[in-house]
């Protein structure tokens, strides 16, 4: 590839938006870059995706610095496939060199430092990825069809192509449920480097789509009675040294107890930090029972209604083999979520259930929706929040939250959020499905 050394990459930080923003340099300065990194001020976390900022406690003050971290630069040409991409993912810096709060690159760093510092342990995760493309004619009943995956023409050849060449395990691409709706997953890595190429990822099947005069959306919902986007993350525990901690034959569903205590913490805080998963107000649309999302904070076996569970393997039983491959499933999330925010909550709520080992739940068999609420008590599940200004209050009213995550991001969640929700109140919900299609 010819590269002018004027020709520009993009220095991004994921933000609480979903979105990467940052500035662009010229290439002979990429080196020096590293060390530098590129300006910013903290009111840059305050922009929605619609225009308006949220009211900002810093205002005009203060200085930040954003630092690319190499690992994560993209550097493609490829113009069979319309695309030209120059950009890297970064962390965000004071000018004491510290890590920002509300750096979400640098909350999942320190939440992975928690996890290893105080229980040796390390998590491995996988993104599955939804999203609607405007390419496809729009059809009923041709979910998961071969002639839906032919009607998508050069585009999945496209987009995991792009993906390899980029560095990402490719793993499978199908045309999903919805029309129009798509699918792509790769393989399992290290937790930041998995989300970093969550957000990696969006971005070039974005620019795949934009390639072929099309467009991809990430939107969580498209149409009120529609078919859900959502983002589910397979994770597993490990030791420092790699070694599978997740599954155990003798223990009650196979789950090993530190795995187990993981998983509670996750469901015990789910509520709390369900505006972090789903942060957006047509997130609550698709966390609906009886819409294979996620709407009570339930463990599972073979339910894709749960909001956590036990992934099955196929294909062995052969001891280590089942190690290796067991995990689980998160299915309350969307990509509305910052994908480093969303696994430090992960990682900071499973953290809890280890600190306080708690009991590995039992997975329900039952539809949670007919049950009364005394009998969802006993079962000892929540319904989630059913709009975003519940599971806001939620995490702001939350004392764990704060701690986790420090007040300091909480508040800026808070009123980044609330924003949006006022943003969207005077609209009907097939608007505000609209203009979120637009910004996903």
């Amino acid at each position: 590839m010819t590269r002018l050394d004027t020709d520009l990459i993009m220095i991004c930080a994921s933000d609480v938006a979903g979105q990467l923003r940052g500035k662009a340099v010229p290439w002979r300065a990429w080196e020096s870059r590293q060390k530098n990194g590129i300006g910013w001020t903290p009111t840059n976390v305050l922009q929605t995706s619609f225009g308006p900022i949220a009211p900002s406690p810093w205002g005009a003050l203060g200085d930040l610095t954003i630092r690319p971290d190499p690992e994560t630069l993209i550097d493609l040409e490829m113009e069979e496939a319309g695309i030209d991409e120059s950009f890297a993912l970064g962390d965000i810096f004071t000018l004491d060199d510290e890590r920002w709060d509300c750096c979400l690159r640098g909350q999942l760093k320190t939440a992975l430092e928690r996890l290893e510092d105080r229980h040796g342990l390390r998590v491995k995760a996988a993104f599955e990825h939804e999203f609607h493309y405007s390419g496809l004619p729009k059809q009923e009943g041709l979910g998961y069809t071969l002639r839906t995956f032919r009607r998508l023409g050069t585009f999945p050849n496209a987009v995991m192509s792009v993906l390899d060449a980029a560095g990402l395990d490719i793993d499978t691409f199908m045309p999903e449920y919805g029309p129009g709706q798509c699918e792509v997953t790769v393989g399992p890595k290290p937790a930041l480097r998995a989300a970093d190429e969550a957000a990696i990822l969006r971005d070039l099947v974005r620019a795949c789509a934009q390639g072929q005069g099309e467009r991809a959306s990430f939107a969580p919902i498209l149409h009120p009675d529609g078919v859900g986007n959502g983002v589910h993350v397979h994770f597993s525990l490990e030791t420092l040294d790699g070694q599978p901690v997740c599954h155990d034959p003798t223990q009650p569903s196979e789950v090993a107890r530190a795995s187990g205590a993981f998983v509670a913490g996750i469901l015990e805080r789910l509520p709390e930090f369900l505006a972090i998963a789903a942060p957006s107000v047509p997130s609550y649309l698709r966390l609906q029972p009886h819409r294979w999302s996620a709407a009570f904070n339930n463990f599972g076996n073979k339910d894709r209604e749960s909001a956590v569970r036990i992934c099955p393997v196929f294909g062995t039983k052969d001891p280590e083999a089942m190690a290796r491959k067991f995990h689980f499933e998160f299915r309350a999330a969307d990509a509305a979520a910052s994908p480093h925010l969303l696994l430090a909550a992960l990682i900071n709520a499973g953290l809890d259930g280890l600190d306080r080992d708690l009991t590995t739940p039992t997975p329900t068999e039952t539809d949670l929706a007919k049950l009364s609420p005394e009998e969802l008590k006993a079962a000892g599940c929540t319904r989630l929040a059913s709009n975003l200004d519940d599971a806001l209050s939620a995490l702001t009213s939350s004392e764990w939250a704060a701690k986790a995550f420090g007040k300091t991001l909480i508040d800026v969640i808070d009123r980044h959020k609330r924003t949006e929700i006022s943003l969207m109140e005077d609209l009907s919900d097939e608007e505000v499905c609209a203009r979120y299609y637009e910004a996903y």
